[in-house]
């Protein structure tokens, strides 16, 4: 690729990659899907929007239809389904109950070995989650519209809590289990929470670590902050024992096990409610400033949670399926409680880590438990990747579909997901959304399109995205340059607004390209994912990350994902990250870190092959100032890389506050690589 093919404008971003061949889906497949009609992306055309999800909310039961579908009335806050009423805890448990009430809504694998999956039906579900909204509402005076933080990992008294609280119309925030208990106050602080739901402890690679340390710490922040919490419910671990160090505070702190003693037998009428009302606020963790709570609707998040779920996942009720995220991210809503309970799944609920006690336990559980939907993130497949190559082959399992979340994954890395983890059975799915999308934007149908390593495949049903340039300009289709990815149309899965911050919500996601603020007309308020990508040819969108990651090198705006996927290339390499380096003469240039897969020692003769797969990748324009080679990336508890701290140390500043990282001492350990003693 030479430097000539770079002749690009200032405002677009140059695009090397190679469009990768196509792997249909099995006739096995195919015959199977729920989804093999065609006609879908016709259905739901721009010409038939928005009535086309009605597709989707007719698989909710619904206490009063609707008279409304979208109401632009108050743009760019959509409001769906408008006039409908129902209740999200009903739709996902009580609904059930007479065909399927024996049924495993969840499978839950603790982590410790030891400790056998315990299989929670339907019927277990709705006596548990009726107990517990009782509790919420009679000792807690929790109501309609008032809301709940919940602080905890993932064990099954998350979910339950989460449907106990949409049981009575509460709007519940969940505060992923890994964060700090300063992040749990400004979020108890920011969605004025009176209450407080958390665990006392729980395990993490192999260790039982308190966690009701975290709550005084959130209280303490909140308190500070002006925003009291009248109760601390703690779980516990193990019921009847007290898992952790830090004492209860008498007259706020109550465990729940003791409590439920009360409320044996108890049932909740779930209440209806507006379909346009709040379900749930799920803060974006930003690393500075004030966290964004994303509004989610009752009616409108549902139904496209159950409908992609159907649809993209493949979801049938006879299924056992499992996504391995954690309930404290989106992932998790959507596609461990929402979508699957919608659709009257069994859903396997993980406690712990993919490689404890090693690298074959994922695939030892996909055996134990006949699991035959699986769903990860990039991140994880490069760790059983580096981990364990060979695992999948020692167990007996057969996945019918697969699915790829939270970050673009890279051609070599899906291949081996494909042809190891898949075996070549498997249709995978590699899905781009974000926290504020509430479900799908970019995927194969699995049963329709075929799969293309590294691309996310054409838009799903509904969703129009179109690509600007920086000045506003459409970036034309099959162009091989990318630009900024936007979503011409409202969905039901979107989120309303930014908690208590509407004009933020405006200025972030519709202000750039909107073409006239005051109209109520849809089709002006293009939604800013925030995202690069290009569309090739064919319709499918390659997401390159981030607009901010973009590096400019001389007036050529680079990719960084696409860097890190030439690095992948090479054989010896299991990770990549890229971040910009200050340069005094181009400006911004890229730093390389790799970290190698088992059995490989660092050394000059790698770090030339990284170089070499980048040149002809892309092109000298991409060489990177210095490669790298690190015995691990910082990362956080859900094993995202965090370029951030590379990016400081690559340009001697201050990496910040690394302490909820998951492994903060590596550092430490590549700042002295980088930069010396």
């Amino acid at each position: 690729m030479s430097e000539k093919n770079l002749e690009v404008s200032e405002a677009q971003i140059a695009v090397h990659w190679q469009e990768e061949e196509y792997f249909p889906p099995s006739t096995e497949f195919i015959a199977q899907a729920n989804m093999a009609d065609a006609g879908v992306f016709d259905r739901f055309s721009l010409d038939n929007f928005p009535n086309c999800f009605k597709e989707y909310a007719d698989l909710l039961d619904w206490d009063e239809y609707w008279h409304t579908t979208l109401d632009t009335s108050d743009a760019p806050c959509w409001k769906w389904f408008v006039g409908g009423k129902l209740n999200v805890s009903y739709n996902c448990i009580d609904r059930h109950l007479e065909k399927n009430q024996n049924k495993a809504a969840f499978i839950y694998v603790p982590e410790p070995v030891e400790e056998p999956p315990v299989a929670i039906t339907y019927r277990d579900l709705y006596n548990r989650v009726n107990e517990f909204a009782a509790l919420l509402r009679d000792f807690c005076g929790v109501k309609q519209g008032d809301r709940v933080t919940i602080h905890m990992p993932m064990v099954p008294e998350l979910p339950i809590t989460m449907l106990a609280c949409a049981r009575l119309g509460a709007i519940h925030s969940v505060v992923f289990g890994g964060f700090s208990g300063k992040a749990s106050g400004e979020r108890v602080s920011d969605s004025g929470s009176n209450v407080l739901v958390v665990m006392d402890a729980y395990y993490r690679g192999g260790k039982l670590l308190e966690h009701k340390d975290k709550a005084d710490q959130a209280v303490k922040v909140a308190t500070d902050d002006g925003q009291e919490v009248d109760k601390v419910l703690v779980w516990q671990r193990y019921p009847g024992k007290y898992s952790a160090e830090t004492p209860m505070v008498e007259g706020r702190d109550y465990f729940v096990n003791d409590l439920l003693k009360d409320y044996t037998g108890k049932r909740v009428d779930p209440v209806p409610v507006p379909a346009e009302d709040p379900l749930f606020l799920m803060y974006t963790s930003g690393t500075t400033g004030r966290p964004k709570g994303c509004q989610h609707s009752t009616g409108g998040y549902l139904a496209y949670a159950a409908g992609t779920s159907k649809y993209v996942q493949d979801i049938h009720p006879e299924d056992v399926y499992w996504c391995m995220a954690d309930i404290g991210w989106i992932t998790g809503h959507s596609y461990i409680v929402y979508g699957p309970l919608a659709l009257g799944a069994s859903s396997v609920l993980f406690e712990g880590v993919p490689t404890f006690p090693d690298a074959g336990r994922a695939w030892q559980i996909a055996e134990q438990l006949n699991v035959n939907i699986f769903h990860t993130a990039p991140t994880t497949i490069r760790m059983l990747r580096k981990a364990g190559p060979d695992e999948p082959a020692k167990y007996n399992y057969k996945f019918k579909h697969m699915t790829t979340v939270g970050e673009p994954i890279e051609p070599a890395v899906w291949r081996w997901y494909y042809d190891v983890v898949g075996r070549g059975e498997a249709a995978i799915v590699d899905t781009w959304w974000q926290t504020e999308t509430g479900g799908f934007l970019c995927s194969t149908l699995p049963a329709l399109s075929p799969m293309k390593p590294g691309s996310a495949g054409p838009a799903v049903p509904g969703i129009h995205p179109i690509i600007y340039d920086e000045d506003g300009n459409e970036v034309t289709p099959g162009s091989n340059i990318a630009g900024n990815i936007c979503i011409q149309n409202p969905w039901p899965g979107a989120f309303q607004t930014i908690w208590g911050d509407r004009d933020r919500y405006v200025k972030q996601y519709y202000e750039r390209y909107c073409a006239n603020p005051e109209s109520k007309d849809w089709r002006d308020w293009p939604y800013l994912t925030g995202d690069a990508a290009m569309q090739a040819p064919d319709g499918y969108f390659r997401i390159l990350g981030r607009i901010d990651d973009v590096i400019n090198v001389s007036g050529h705006r680079l990719g960084t994902k696409e860097i890190e996927s030439a690095c992948l290339i090479v054989n010896e390499v299991a990770e990549a990250s890229v971040v910009p380096v200050n340069d005094e003469l181009k400006g911004k240039v890229p730093d390389v870190y790799v970290s190698l897969k088992p059995g490989f020692d660092s050394g000059k003769e790698i770090q030339t092959k990284v170089i070499a797969a980048i040149d002809d990748s892309i092109g000298k324009i991409a060489r990177p100032k210095n490669v790298y080679i690190v015995p691990d990336m910082p990362k956080t508890r859900s094993g995202k890389i965090m370029r951030r701290v590379l990016a400081a140390i690559s340009n001697n500043q201050d990496v910040g506050d690394v302490t909820t990282l998951a492994n903060p001492e590596i550092v430490d350990e590549v700042r002295k690589l980088v930069q010396g003693e």
